[in-house]
């Protein structure tokens, strides 16, 4: 936990942003919690309302007013709508963590984060144990065509569910050093979900850049990168593995840093770069250093290796795929056309936009865990957009929204194949 002057100076931070609000509840219009709860406190304007009294809200009701904060995808939709340029996500990232340090970490999220999460070699290792033991509390689903998902064997928990990957993707690649050449190197910044549980999506990232003639740097052991833990205000543990990392991302080995999450490109860009005050110059400098290098891989394709539209010949039968918009990369970085144009780089898919094709699709980490009823009715409505697209396949670019999309079209029964961005480009390499 800190000290009272920690927290003081904290909380006098926080109080210097939230003066920029002007309470116009415009955040009300595009909240996809608050359409779901029609609740006040859980739009935008309600929680910066409630953080303007945090120092006495914090003494007086802390498990209340973190219940409230909690209450919250994080998907920056308010954000991004914002007349004022209010820094909302950086505002909820820091009450968390302030929160966090007055009350401390659950029992629960001091195990998961502290005991797992931040020895990534231990996190490895339990969850290559994990994959060898799930079929003990999952039930096989139907086979619903490209979804391969699977059922929890425990009573009240009725959702569909990606297994653990048979072999984690780095434990079946090994490290991969930059080739000698004269061509781009590229370091590869894999991500858990990808690891554990889309290896193919891995292999496609791999597969693309060296068909475009980009060296992959890929060290085998990496950490998270720190998104989970800092969302539930441990600031230590992201810390810590934002250190880990930064040990085995050397900036200099590379000319950039690719992800194929977005929730990992968002957090190495801009969130690592924002609540690093406590490390040294140094670590500051190659934090910001690598964060400038860091590209998500369809932004780099397109803007660095051009690839482009492919050409429609013939008549063959093209199946239809349409595209949802991680929040993460659209709404946080302004990522949007490149995905797109490489879905349109593999001539065997017409492509066609889906009704509100960013719209949160109601994942957001672990409020999916904690509040489901309300993360399954926000993705209903993805679900709704995805089929009236009249698509065999949906694709994104953020493997945690390809697990909450994935529950959803299993759960109604659709057989719509859900894939990342980069695996449709991989496709095309494979028929070229």
């Amino acid at each position: 936990m800190y000290d009272m002057k920690r927290l003081a100076e904290l909380v006098k931070s926080l109080e210097d942003q939230l003066v920029v609000c002007m309470r116009c509840g415009m955040c009300q219009a595009v909240c996809p919690v608050f359409s779901e709860t029609g609740r006040e406190a859980d739009v935008a304007r309600g929680k910066l309302a409630l953080l303007d009294g945090l120092l006495k809200e914090m003494f007086k009701d802390p498990r209340g007013v973190n219940e409230r904060l909690s209450r919250c995808l994080l998907c920056g939709s308010c954000e991004a709508n914002c007349p004022s340029g209010v820094k909302v996500l950086d505002i909820f990232f820091k009450a968390r963590v302030i929160l966090t340090g007055y009350m401390g970490l659950s029992p629960v999220k001091r195990a998961i984060f502290r005991g797992m999460l931040a020895r990534p070699e231990f996190f490895d290792r339990l969850l290559h144990s994990a994959s060898k033991f799930q079929k003990l509390f999952l039930l096989p689903a139907d086979d619903f065509q490209g979804l391969s998902c699977a059922r929890f064997s425990i009573p009240g928990l009725d959702r569909r569910v990606k297994p653990l990957a048979e072999a984690a993707f780095r434990e079946s690649t090994g490290a991969l050093l930059p080739k000698n050449g004269s061509g781009l190197r590229a370091g590869f910044f894999v991500g858990c979900v990808i690891d554990k549980i889309y290896p193919g999506i891995g292999r496609a990232t791999v597969k693309a850049l060296e068909h475009n003639g980009v060296s992959v740097f890929m060290p085998g052991e990496q950490g998270c990168c720190g998104i989970p833990a800092l969302a539930s205000g441990d600031i230590e543990t992201f810390l810590k593995l934002v250190r880990y990392n930064l040990e085995r991302f050397d900036p200099r080995d590379f000319d950039f840093l690719v992800t194929a999450c977005a929730t990992c490109t968002s957090t190495i860009k801009k969130l690592w770069p924002r609540f690093i005050d406590s490390v040294s110059q140094k670590e500051k400098s190659l934090v910001i250093e690598l964060g400038q290098k860091t590209m998500d891989i369809s932004q780099f394709l397109v803007d660095r290796a051009n690839i482009g539209l492919a050409a429609r010949t013939g008549a063959g039968e093209r199946k239809v795929l349409t595209y949802h918009d991680p929040c993460h990369l659209k709404k946080s970085l302004g990522i949007a056309a490149q995905p797109r144009i490489l879905l349109g780089s593999n001539p065997a898919y017409d492509f066609r936009e889906m009704h509100e094709a960013d719209r949160c699709c109601g994942c957001g980490g672990s409020f999916n865990l904690q509040y489901y009823p309300i993360s399954a009715s926000i993705g209903r409505r993805k679900l709704e957009a995805i089929t009236e697209s009249g698509c065999s396949t949906v694709a994104t670019s953020c493997p945690a929204c390809m697990m909450q999309i994935t529950d959803m079209l299993a759960g109604a029964g659709l057989r719509i194949e859900v894939k990342h961005a980069i695996e449709i480009y991989a496709e095309s390499i494979d028929n070229s």
